[in-house]
């Protein structure tokens, strides 16, 4: 029988080195303490904030001196509870670490309130009067910018005091889905007893037999089934939190309170469902290539997953696969590719799954710890694709990082998923052009297309239902599990209309962990479109653009997202880079089926 590994049975090789952030848990409880310690400083400076330049950087620095511990004490706690969800030890250390974090949220939401009685006159006026504050010219002008919706110290103050209470569902929701739920054993294709994860049942639905997945898939969905009301109560009750907070913030609606935070219009986000709904022709003649490739007269929804090359995906080792990844990134010139070189070396990656272990992949951190990396590593090709990606996110970190004050280290996600998805577009080209192994570079090529249906279409279908579910809310309406299927399975059917829909498909939405994130997945979508464009010019040694990309990673959050991808060329605004994204797909879908047609 197929076993997940406890962690103790993982080389150590292998896992992160949390020691660098602190070498024990007696050094993580004293800077708990010093940050509770410095909580009570903060009141010196109420009603006080703009009454110098001399008060408001002594304020701004001690901010940041308090946030960055702050940060590695949650980050601590955070990666040592992920790797293993049932140890209580460290589950009870996050919780304490958060609940400072929520009274730090509380004794310094003054600040904001404070800075936003000033108009930007008498803001340029305070910012001439010390030099020290020039490094926060940009984030003054974006606390000034958004004061419409920054209410009283006293209400900020409690919704951050209430911030435990808002992060419940997401909490709840990963503890049952990591720690409590145990799905059944499946007997595989020489009868042994597989035990079925949240991490290997897409592993299941890529490589088994087809009664293999149809009994994987059905036993997956149908012990989801039993925890329908209470998934779909932690969602909906989120989607509320979401609703709630916006309104007290005096927005409109969920979306506009998103989004805002980055200044990128909503146009955005409906120009990618409209122009996406508008390809899905694209979509459906890949499914049908799955179709023909697996000589099916019906697809369906357990035949998704499995590639159009045929036979099992390549094994792709740990090692290996890393040498690929660095290989690739060669474009990107010798400062990026040294700094990756460097920090797969020097315990930046936790590799492989393990019981109770987060599932899926994650980079993490803080401006003052590695740029950790949390995968659950399969050996394939897919995770090899996985590791590119988190490494992306990981150097975009370590980049701005080094060259960016603590107050613009933390870029947005609109950003971060380019960094992530133009190493997966450079790993793609690198792969087709130097493995000589026809068979593997089939399989590479049905990846490639592969991750433009997952990115790129499927998380544009996540969006159109995340703003549906968000609407009824809105509008009044009521959120029940029945809601979320009749939602989830309407957008399904138009998005693979090709497959027949069953009655488990449409439970889908139960497994999603990013729809706790608030508009969160199209950010992926616009990733790709922006990372095809950018790779584009990279793959063709455009020292430039180079140049440009570099300084992009650089840059942290010292601008808006939609204004630092101008600076590389990309116009998200509008919809060529999505146009242009799904016809390198087509371009991909092409070559395929030119495979096939010879096969």
């Amino acid at each position: 029988m197929e076993k997940v590994p406890e962690r103790s049975e993982i080389a150590q090789k292998y896992k992160w080195d949390l020691e660098s952030i602190y070498s024990e848990n007696g050094e993580w409880r004293n800077s708990l303490e010093i940050v509770k310690k410095r909580l009570d400083g903060f009141e010196l400076y109420e009603g006080r904030v703009c009454e110098s330049g001399d008060t408001l950087l002594e304020l701004l620095d001690l901010s940041e001196s308090v946030m960055r511990e702050m940060g590695m004490v949650i980050s601590y706690a955070k990666l040592h509870s992920d790797e293993d969800r049932r140890n209580q030890k460290y589950q009870s250390m996050l919780i304490e670490a958060r609940s400072v974090a929520a009274k730090l949220g509380g004794v310094t939401s003054f600040i904001e309130p404070e800075i936003q009685e000033l108009d930007y006159e008498k803001l340029e006026l305070l910012l001439k009067s010390n030099a020290g504050l020039d490094i926060y010219h940009h984030y003054l002008n974006e606390i000034i910018r958004v004061k419409d919706h920054v209410r009283s110290a006293e209400v900020e103050g409690l919704l951050a005091d209430m911030g435990e209470i808002f992060s419940a569902p997401s909490e709840v929701y990963g503890l049952l889905m990591n720690a409590d739920i145990s799905f059944p054993k499946v007997r595989g294709e020489d009868q042994e007893l597989i035990e079925i994860t949240h991490v290997n049942f897409t592993k299941f639905m890529r490589e088994g037999e087809r009664g293999l997945r149809k009994k994987v898939y059905q036993k997956f969905y149908g012990e989801m089934g039993r925890f329908r009301n209470t998934i779909g109560s932690m969602l909906k009750n989120n989607i509320i939190v979401d609703v709630k907070i916006a309104r007290a913030h005096n927005y409109e609606n969920a979306r506009d309170a998103a989004m805002d935070g980055s200044n990128i219009p909503t146009e955005v986000y409906d120009g990618l469902v409209n122009t996406v709904k508008e390809n899905l022709h694209v979509l459906h003649r890949h499914v049908e290539l799955k179709k023909k490739s697996q000589e099916l007269n019906q697809m369906k929804m357990w035949d998704l997953y499995v590639p159009i090359s045929h036979g099992k995906s390549p094994t792709v080792e740990y090692d290996q696969a890393l040498e690929y990844v660095v290989e690739s990134v060669s474009p990107l010139g010798e400062e990026y590719e040294n700094g990756l070189k460097d920090g797969v070396n020097s315990g930046w990656i936790d590799v492989y799954e393990n019981r109770g272990k987060y599932s899926g992949a994650y980079s993490g951190g803080t401006y003052d710890t590695k740029p950790f990396i949390l995968m659950n590593y399969q050996n394939d090709i897919q995770s090899m694709f996985t590791l590119a990606h988190e490494l992306g996110h990981s150097m975009h970190s370590r980049l701005t990082n080094a060259s960016q004050p603590y107050v613009y280290s933390g870029y947005d996600i609109f950003v971060a998923e380019v960094a992530s998805l133009v190493n997966e577009t450079l790993l793609t080209n690198y792969l087709l052009e130097t493995v000589e192994d026809e068979s593997f570079k089939i399989h590479v090529l049905d990846e490639a297309i592969e991750r433009f249906r997952s990115t790129l279409f499927r998380q544009t279908m996540f969006a159109d239902f995340e703003h549906q579910i968000h609407n009824v809310v809105e509008s009044g309406g009521a959120l029940i599990p029945d809601t979320f299927d009749e939602i989830y399975r309407k957008i399904k059917s138009e998005f693979y209309e090709p497959i027949g829909m069953d009655k488990y498909i449409q439970r889908e939405w139960m497994r999603i962990p990013h729809f706790y994130y608030n508009y969160y997945v199209y950010q992926y979508a616009t990733g790709i479109s922006a990372a095809v464009s950018l790779a584009q010019s990279l793959i063709k040694g455009d020292s430039c653009q180079q140049d440009r990309y570099i300084s992009f990673l650089k840059s942290g959050s010292s601008e808006y997202p939609l204004e630092l991808l101008k600076e590389t060329g990309v116009n998200m605004i509008s919809k060529e880079p999505i146009e242009k994204s799904i016809s390198v797909y087509e371009d991909y879908l092409t070559e395929m089926e030119l495979i096939i047609g010879d096969g």
